[in-house]
């Protein structure tokens, strides 16, 4: 909430207090942050001024927005990029907004099926990743991806935040773009693992996409299988 008599319009002072959480840590590059209602409703002001507040970051690049996703913390423009092919939603087709929380994450020596996912021989580091995406507070979908462990030097420290849009994070941290992504959609059952997470009985069907992500020179740098409940969870593209 907004105390006292601010000085300046209100939307400045909404502006003043997203950079401040930016600036000050508690939002990184690649956070969701909260909706414009919830933003109105803390703060006490009308979802107007919140709105206009937000496009102002926008335009500085604070922020960005993501069409049916939400307004993320960032100083890169992914309009352009994989990120707007990609819409994940409700089971009726409607864009969701999905935060995500990191569960597990560990290094490990990539099995013969992994480096052959990976295109690399001999032995190699992989960073395991494992993230749980909630809409609202009920779980819909659970991330298992696999990245090279030289791409992202430090990203398996705990104490390193891992933001909801983790690619803004390798683009902004480790300085390694992400070119474009090859995905396959299917369906599954639950293995016990996912089901207790996605808190459905085993064997309950998911929906699977498997994807591989690329850097420059067609390189290969993360391996992701992710499900989704099939009864909340949608998959959108848009073909160009």
């Amino acid at each position: 909430m907004i105390r006292g008599r601010p000085t300046k319009p209100l939307y400045q002072v909404v502006e003043d207090h997203i950079r401040e959480l930016i600036d000050g840590g508690t939002l990184v590059p690649g956070d969701l942050i909260p909706s414009e209602p919830q933003l109105a409703k803390q703060l006490d002001v009308s979802q107007g001024t919140v709105k206009k507040a937000i496009d102002n970051l926008v335009w500085e690049r604070r922020l960005f927005r993501h069409q049916g996703k939400g307004t993320y913390v960032s100083n890169i423009d992914f309009n352009n990029s994989l990120f707007r092919f990609t819409t994940y939603g409700d089971a009726e087709g409607k864009p969701a907004r999905i935060h995500k929380e990191t569960t597990a994450r560990r290094l490990e020596w990539a099995s013969p099926a992994l480096r052959e996912k990976l295109q690399v021989s001999g032995d190699i580091g992989v960073l395991f990743i494992e993230r749980v995406g909630f809409v609202q507070d009920e779980p819909v979908m659970v991330e298992y991806s696999h990245w090279r462990a030289d791409i992202v030097p430090g990203l398996e420290d705990e104490a390193l935040h891992i933001p909801d849009l983790l690619y803004a994070l390798i683009v902004e941290k480790f300085d390694v773009p992400v070119v474009r992504a090859e995905e396959t959609l299917t369906a599954d059952a639950a293995d016990s693992h996912t089901a207790g997470h996605l808190a459905i009985s085993p064997g309950t069907p998911v929906l699977v996409l498997n994807r591989t992500t690329y850097t420059r020179d067609n390189q290969i740098i993360e391996v992701r299988t992710s499900k989704g409940r099939a009864d909340k969870f949608s998959y959108n593209t848009e073909i160009r």
